[in-house]
């Protein structure tokens, strides 16, 4: 590396060394921490430079051709020249490009306010891959960002919701130890609690207090507020208790916002509070907090309460408060209580103030969630007379009417409402396509989507994402995926929501490998996925049998450092039971135990069920109680797990038990669940109670499965109660449910059993016929039969057709076969059967040996006959042995 001449200090980056110059006192002097530098200067003699410049910048990518051509304008070097070309650069590889060049070719140091410029190119751009390295040159030299300069870069990233990346920014400032603008971070601090992100907020708000920065009560209020927000009572109340012993006094702004937080989330009593302690504390209630608390009230329906707080701020008031009037008609019209609703707005009127259109807007509300539409139409004719109809007016009507069916009605409206001088905005196309979506009338809402008018309404987001999971969901992937490209080409921001329907559309409609393609396409959009979007693409693969890249995809939540909840262990448990790893349940609950993940009750019942197929019967039956300890009331699922998994363990006491719990519990019990017992009564022999569950679950009104009949068919041919068996079987056909593989199986395996060879094969013959294809067992069952009864032929063709087909033969039904050829006679093909018997390492039965031996002397076939005998004395010279033994 070459030094040059003059002094400084080398400051190192990936690719080359950058030397940043004396940090004598002329810079320190020009700095304090760089809050002091953007002192205003006058450029109006460089104006025509600095165009010249930007010129050659822009007229092409950074590279050679743009060096030489700045070279060729001779400039002599001045701060004021660099700082004014940044101030109008908006591309950051430019600026970045030129800032080098300047600084490569002066040899002179960059003052802050370059530094400073620098970045907010990278603000106005939102391009702050180079941060990190710019922010530790200017630590390297000794000064800092500006306040505003830290200010407009937090600014930026809030302005187009890229609120990490913001975060991101005030980090790398603390890793160089500058100390970032306190309205930069209460800035970041209100972006974040307008998406839910309290913790964020609470990092942020915990980072100023290491700084020494002094909260204000504002400050405390965004905190309150947005954890007051997510329902994190304690959390708010703490925040509360902070700021009381920092002797802040709260204001009446933080008051009304406890109030209405507080009460939105169902904490009445808390609310009621905050509102006595305002008073004590000398606060007089305004408006605000008097329709707040009524707002509350009637949300928690107590509309008595609401009323009387509604009396005491109308009482000596001249004017009536036209907020509360409508928080109350609204109230009124949330409990149904139309006729008071419309007995307040005649109140108003006769107080001399006309009613608005935002109080008809809350009547009509409220009568669009008790869906009555011709109510609805009746009051949008009658409020003509008052107000004008809104845009909000019409979105309402025209959202009940197609929730209703009615689209007609809502295309009429909508051309009246262009008549009325109102054009339909977004959120109206947006409420069109998404009923309509959800109606599953896909060539309208593309129609409407078609119509849409980009110069007066432009499609945002939603209406992007309505129609794209509406066609998926109806198969239409391929149309939904354009529909993602003209978002795409329309430059709409794409998220998780996009991406999930696309995903499981895909997933669902048997196109995986697309669906994986869209996750690649995702990641480089640079859409960052949620955990609700990773659950979603895990249970897709699950449920598409792709096991190994499930697990895969549950690592990945965590190695993007999301905390797996109780619904990725849903999924990953069930996904696992499905693929026959039910055994893993165990761990998997332990580890979601450890986490401090609260299980619902669909975690509940996946996990009793992956207990109950693993055979941790007794752990599934502590999660039962477990469940019903902390309130989760169990289900029919939760219920058809357990007694099956009894069931199936010959438990069948406790399981009718359950069975019995669940009845008096008011449980709509299924068939599994009544299947499952009978299934188990039948195989421990108790036939009649089997029938009492049978006829019950037909009394319910239920009608049994094919593997109800199936159940009650085996026990029934265990029992060797063959013609109990075939009345069932025929009582199965009439009630129209249609016998499979398995039922026929069944009753061949049972009439061959009772040597009811003959009947056995005419159910042979009516299975082929369904079009069935028989099990091994069936196969060996029946060749065996046929062999026995003597019908060598069909026997010896069932036999060959079998092989055929890839079929392996077991033991017995060789022994039968052999048999079958040795009574009929046909020596020689028995005997070659034989042999091929012994080939295989088969065991050969010594009534076998003996009917064969018999019928190959008849035959003269000696050789044969003393092979077969030698293998018969081997055979009793072993069993003679192992009894000796």
């Amino acid at each position: 590396m070459r030094m040059l001449l003059r002094p400084g200090i080398i400051y190192h980056t990936d690719t080359k060394p950058y030397r940043v110059f004396g940090v004598g006192k002329h810079l320190s002097s020009l700095s304090d921490n760089g809050e002091n530098s953007e002192k205003p200067k006058t450029f109006e003699g460089n104006r025509q430079v600095v165009n010249e410049i930007c010129n050659v910048l822009e007229s092409g990518p950074w590279g050679p051709s743009s060096q030489n051509a700045l070279s060729a304008l001779n400039l002599n070097p001045q701060p004021e020249l660099i700082i004014g070309v940044l101030r109008k650069l908006k591309d950051v590889d430019r600026a970045i490009g030129y800032f080098r060049w300047y600084e490569r070719r002066t040899e002179l140091p960059h003052c802050p306010e370059a530094y400073n410029s620098l970045l907010l190119v990278m603000a106005r751009c939102r391009n702050f891959d180079a941060l990190e390295q710019i922010l530790g040159e200017m630590s390297v030299a000794g000064f800092g960002p500006s306040v505003n300069t830290c200010i407009e870069m937090v600014s930026s990233c809030v302005r187009v919701n890229k609120l990490r990346e913001g975060f991101d920014v005030l980090q790398v400032m603390r890793k160089f130890k500058f100390r970032p603008a306190f309205s930069a971070y209460t800035t970041l601090i209100g972006a974040f609690s307008a998406v839910s992100q309290s913790d964020t907020m609470l990092t942020l708000f915990q980072q100023m207090q290491e700084l020494g920065y002094e909260p204000t009560v504002h400050l405390f209020t965004t905190l309150i507020r947005g954890f007051a927000k997510e329902g994190r009572v304690d959390s708010a109340l703490s925040l509360l208790d902070e700021m009381k012993s920092s002797s802040l006094d709260a204001d009446i702004f933080l008051y009304n916002v406890c109030i209405d937080c507080f009460g939105k989330v169902g904490k009445v009593d808390m609310a009621w509070k905050f509102f006595h302690e305002m008073e004590a504390s000398g606060l007089k209630p305004d408006e605000v907090t008097y329709t707040s608390m009524i707002g509350v009230l009637c949300k928690a329906n107590r509309l008595d309460e609401a009323v009387e707080m509604f009396e005491h701020l109308e009482k000596n008031r001249r004017v009536p408060c036209t907020y509360a009037y409508n928080t109350m008609i609204m109230g009124y019209g949330s409990a149904g209580k139309f006729e008071e609703a419309y007995s307040l707005l005649e109140r108003q009127r006769a107080k001399g103030s006309i009613p608005s259109v935002i109080a008809y807007n809350c009547i009509l509300t409220s009568l669009r969630r008790m869906g009555k539409v011709d109510e609805a139409l009746r009051m949008f004719e009658e409020m003509k007379k008052d107000a004008a109809p809104n845009l909000s007016t019409y979105n309402i009507l025209i959202d009940m009417l197609c929730r209703a069916g009615k689209l007609d009605c809502a295309l009429e409206l909508r051309d009246s409402m262009q008549k009325a001088g109102l054009f339909p905005n977004v959120r109206t196309v947006n409420i069109m396509v998404d009923r309509l979506c959800k109606a599953q009338k896909l060539d309208e809402a593309c129609a409407i989507f078609q119509e849409m008018d980009y110069k007066v309404c432009t499609p945002d987001e939603i209406t992007f994402c309505s129609l794209i999971d509406g066609l998926g969901k109806v198969g239409r992937v391929d149309d939904a995926y354009k529909i993602y490209e003209k978002m795409l080409d329309a430059d709409c921001r794409t998220n998780s929501i996009v991406y999930t329907s696309l995903i499981r559309n895909f997933f669902n409609h048997g196109r995986k490998e697309d669906g994986h393609k869209i996750y690649k396409e995702m990641i480089n959009q640079k859409c960052s996925p949620d955990l609700q979007f990773l659950n979603t693409y895990m249970d897709c693969m699950f449920k598409a049998g792709e096991t190994e890249k499930g697990r895969a995809m549950f690592e990945e939540i965590k190695a993007r450092r999301f905390v797996p909840d109780a619904r990725s262990y849903s999924i990953l448990i069930h996904g696992l039971i499905k693929a026959g790893f039910a055994n893993e349940t165990y761990e998997l609950f332990y580890s979601m135990k450890e986490q401090g993940c609260v299980l619902d009750t669909r975690a509940y019942n996946i996990v009793i069920d992956g207990f109950c197929k693993c055979g941790k019967v007794n752990k599934a039956y502590q999660l039962l109680e477990e469940m019903k300890e902390k309130g989760f009331e169990p289900t029919v699922v939760t219920y058809g797990s357990v007694i099956d998994g009894l069931a199936k363990i010959d438990r069948l006491d406790e399981a009718y038990m359950l069975f019995e719990e669940a009845k008096s519990k008011r449980i709509e019990l299924n068939v599994v669940i009544y299947s499952s017992l009978i299934d188990g009564f039948g195989k421990v022999g108790r036939i009649d109670e089997a029938y009492l569950i049978l006829e019950e679950l037909m009394q319910k009104g239920l009608t049994p499965n094919v593997y109800t009949w199936n159940s009650l068919l085996d026990a029934l041919v265990k029992a060797e109660e063959i013609n109990e068996a075939l009345v069932c079987f025929q009582s199965m056909k009439e009630l129209k449910c249609t016998p499979n593989q398995v039922t026929y199986g069944i009753l061949i395996n049972g009439l061959c059993k009772v040597r009811k060879f003959n009947k056995a094969f005419v159910f042979w013959q009516e299975m082929q016929k369904q079009g069935m294809k028989p099990s091994t067992i069936s196969y060996t069952t029946m060749i065996s039969g046929l062999a026995k009864a003597g019908n060598i032929a069909e026997a010896g063709s069932l036999f060959d057709r079998f092989k055929a087909n890839g079929g392996v033969p077991d033991s017995a039904c060789y022994n039968a076969m052999i048999e079958g050829l040795s009574n009929g006679n046909r020596a020689m093909d028995a005997f070659s059967l034989f042999e091929e018997t012994r080939r295989k390492g088969l065991n050969i039965h010594t009534k076998t040996c003996v009917v064969l031996l018999d019928t190959l002397h008849k035959n003269d076939c000696l050789e044969q006959a003393a092979i077969v005998g030698a293998v018969l004395r081997e055979t009793g010279k072993a069993r003679h042995a192992a009894r000796s033994w």
